[in-house]
C-alpha cells in the first residue's frame, strides 16, 4: 500500500492513501466508513427575555425534570454496563444530580434567567472553577459540558447529543469524546475509535480497551477526514489510513481477523513459550464483570475496584451491602486469586461523604488511603465487609490500598488487614514505594503497580491531559525503570509484584514487563486472551532482551520500535 505517513499534527492532503500516526491503544485492524459525533447542541444566548417572578418556580421545576431525565438515562445505561463503563456512566449521572449545580441554576432563575440560560451559565461557573484547579479536576470540564448539553437539549427539545448509531459498522473519529459517550458505545455499530486528543490512560482509551475496540489516540489531521470516507484503523501500529488501497486493506483486515480467531483458542494459564508462569488476571468491579472475566479465561482478579459500591451515594454503603458486592466477585473465581483494592476516592472521583470538595490540588490531596485520615472507620468498615464476604464464600482475598506513600502507612494498613485474616499489599502508584520497595515488602505480602498513576506522579503530568499524553505513555523508559526496581525487590523478598495499570493490556508491553520481573498482569477481560496468547509466543530470555532495549531507549516511540525488532527476530 503506497501512502504518505504523517506525524501527529501534520496537515493532511486527502489525495490517495494517507497515513495518520498517533498513539496505539487497543490492537486490532478494521476497515470502515467514518462517522462523527452528532452536531453540537444549540445553546441559548444570555439575552433571552426575563422570566416573570410568578413563573420562576415552574422554571426551576423544568430544570429539575430535565436534569432528572438525563441522570436517569445515564443511570440506566450504567446499570446495563460493567467495569469502568458502569463507573463512568454512574459518575456522570451523579453530576446531573449535583446539588451544587442545582443551587447555581436556581440562583440564576431567581434572577430572571430561563432554565436553559441558567444551565449554561452555571455550567460555565463550574468549568472556570475546575479549570483553575488544574490537574485531574480540569478533566471534569468535559463532563460538565457534556451534562450541560444533555440538559439543554432536553429543555429545548433538541436531539440527545453524543455518538450516532450508524446502520453499518463504522469508525468513529472525533477531537475527543465525553466519557459517557465512550462508555455507551455499541461495539456492533462502532468498530474502532480514533481521536485527535487523548492519551493511553485517558477515559476514552480505558473504555475502548474494555470494549475491545481498536483505538488510536493523539492523531493529527483527523479534522480533515470527512464523514463517509473509508479508513483503515490499526490499533497496534497506531495508524489511521485514509482512502486505503482496497486490496491491501482487505489483506490487512483478514490477517488481523485470523490473529483474533487464534486468540479464541486461548485457555490459559499464562506462561511464556518455555514455561515461565505469568498469571494473566482481570480488572473488574462487580459480579457480572467477574463472571465475564472468568469466561474470557482470566485466571483470577488482579484488581477489584470497589468504588462501584460508593459512587452516586450521599451516604456510605453498609457493611452488609458492600459484602454482597464483593462476595459476587469471589464466587466467580472460587479458589482463585482475587486482589481487592480498598476505596480509591478523591481527585477525579470525589465522594460527598468522604472527600473534601474544594482542594487546591486534588491529585496531590486527600485520595485513596488518605481518605482514612479523615474517617478511619471508612477503611475499617470496608475491611470488615471484605472479611465478611470472604467467610461467606470460603475465599482468601488479597487486599491492597491505593495511594500509599510511606512505609509507616503500609505497615499500619497491613496490620489492619492481617487482623481480619486477609492478605495485605499496596499499590505502587507513588515513586517512593518503588524506590523503597524492599522496605515496604518487609510488612507486605505483595505489591501491585498501577502504571497510570505511577506515570502521572513520575512525570508530574496529569494522566488524563491530552496535551501531556506523551509524558504519561506507559512505554516511557523512566516508568519502566521504576517497574524494574519494584519487581527486583519482589524477587529478592520472594514476594509477587504484579501490574494492574493499563500497561498490562498491551500484548507487546506485556513481554517487556515479564522481562522486567513482573509475576502477574491484570487487564480488561477483553485483553486477557491477547496478552496470554502473545506471551506464549516468546521465551523468558527474549522477554528479558526486550526489557533491556526498552530501558535503553530515549522515548516511547524508540522503545516500541526496538522491542518489535527483538520480538520479530
Amino acid at each position: 500500500m503506497s501512502s504518505t505517513p504523517l506525524r501527529t499534527g501534520t496537515p493532511v492532503p486527502l489525495a490517495g492513501p494517507t497515513v495518520l500516526i498517533g498513539t496505539p491503544v487497543v490492537p486490532g485492524v478494521v476497515l470502515g466508513p467514518v462517522v462523527r459525533p452528532s452536531g453540537a447542541v444549540q445553546l441559548p444566548d444570555g439575552d433571552s427575555a426575563e422570566v416573570p417572578a410568578a413563573d420562576r418556580g415552574a422554571e426551576k421545576d423544568r430544570f429539575v425534570a430535565a436534569a432528572s431525565v438525563v441522570a436517569d438515562r445515564l443511570a440506566a445505561r450504567a446499570a446495563a454496563a460493567t467495569g469502568v463503563s458502569a463507573e463512568v456512566l454512574s459518575t456522570t449521572a451523579g453530576l446531573a444530580r449535583d446539588r451544587g449545580l442545582l443551587s447555581a441554576v436556581e440562583q440564576r432563575i431567581d434572577a430572571g434567567s430561563s432554565a436553559a440560560v441558567s444551565a449554561v451559565a452555571a455550567a460555565e461557573q463550574f468549568v472556570g472553577l475546575f479549570t483553575s484547579l488544574g490537574g485531574l479536576m480540569a478533566e471534569r470540564v468535559t463532563d460538565v459540558r457534556d451534562i450541560r448539553d444533555r440538559i439543554v437539549a432536553e429543555l429545548t427539545g433538541q436531539g440527545e447529543p453524543g455518538v450516532p448509531t450508524p446502520d453499518a459498522p463504522s469508525v468513529l473519529l472525533a477531537d475527543d469524546l465525553a466519557p459517557a459517550d465512550t462508555a455507551g458505545l455499541d461495539p456492533a455499530r462502532i468498530i474502532a475509535l480514533a481521536t485527535r486528543l487523548g492519551g493511553a490512560t485517558s477515559h476514552t482509551a480505558i473504555i475502548a480497551r474494555q470494549l475491545g475496540l481498536p483505538c488510536v489516540v493523539g492523531v493529527g489531521g483527523l479534522a480533515d477526514v470527512p464523514a463517509g470516507a473509508l479508513v483503515l484503523v490499526d490499533g497496534e501500529q497506531g495508524t489511521v489510513t485514509v482512502d486505503p488501497e482496497p486490496a491491501a486493506a482487505q489483506q490487512r483486515v483478514a490477517a488481523a481477523q485470523a490473529a483474533a480467531a487464534a486468540l479464541a483458542g486461548y485457555r490459559g494459564p499464562g506462561t511464556t513459550q518455555d514455561g515461565h508462569p505469568v498469571q494473566v488476571l482481570a480488572n473488574v468491579q462487580d459480579g457480572p464483570g467477574a463472571r465475564a472475566a472468568a469466561a474470557a479465561q482470566a485466571e483470577g482478579v488482579g484488581l477489584l475496584r470497589t468504588e462501584l459500591a460508593f459512587f452516586g451515594r450521599t451516604q456510605e454503603p453498609s457493611v452488609e451491602e458492600q459484602a454482597q458486592i464483593y462476595a459476587a466477585v469471589f464466587d466467580a473465581f472460587p479458589g482463585a486469586k482475587v486482589v481487592l483494592r480498598t476505596l480509591d476516592a478523591g481527585s477525579d472521583k470525589p465522594l460527598a461523604f468522604a472527600t473534601p470538595p474544594d482542594e487546591a490540588n486534588p491529585a496531590l490531596g486527600v485520595r485513596g488511603l488518605r481518605v482514612a485520615r479523615r474517617d478511619p472507620g471508612l477503611l475499617t468498615r470496608q475491611l470488615d465487609a471484605v472479611a465478611q464476604a470472604a467467610r461467606a464464600t470460603a475465599s482468601a482475598p488479597w487486599v491492597m490500598a491505593p495511594m500509599v506513600s510511606t512505609v509507616a502507612e503500609a505497615a499500619e494498613f497491613a496490620a489492619l488487614v492481617r487482623e481480619r485474616g486477609l492478605v495485605p499489599g499496596v499499590m505502587v502508584e507513588v515513586p517512593s514505594v518503588a524506590l523503597l520497595a524492599d522496605r515496604f515488602l518487609e510488612h507486605l505480602d505483595f505489591l501491585s503497580i498501577g502504571t497510570n498513576d505511577l506515570s502521572q506522579y513520575t512525570f508530574a503530568a496529569d494522566r488524563l491531559s491530552a496535551e501531556l499524553a506523551d509524558l504519561t505513555d506507559p512505554w516511557q523508559p523512566a516508568l519502566l525503570a521504576l517497574v524494574q526496581a519494584a519487581a527486583a525487590a519482589g524477587q529478592r523478598a520472594g514476594k509477587p509484584v504484579g501490574v494492574c495499570g493499563e500497561a498490562a493490556a498491551d500484548p507487546l508491553l506485556a513481554c517487556v514487563l515479564v522481562g522486567l520481573g513482573i509475576s502477574s498482569l491484570s487487564c480488561a477481560a477483553s485483553s486477557v486472551a491477547g496478552v496470554g496468547a502473545r506471551l506464549a509466543t516468546v521465551d523468558l530470555a527474549t522477554c528479558q532482551r526486550a526489557a533491556e532495549v526498552a530501558l535503553a531507549a530515549d522515548d516511547p516511540q524508540a522503545a516500541r520500535a526496538a522491542v518489535r525488532a527483538v520480538l520479530a527476530g
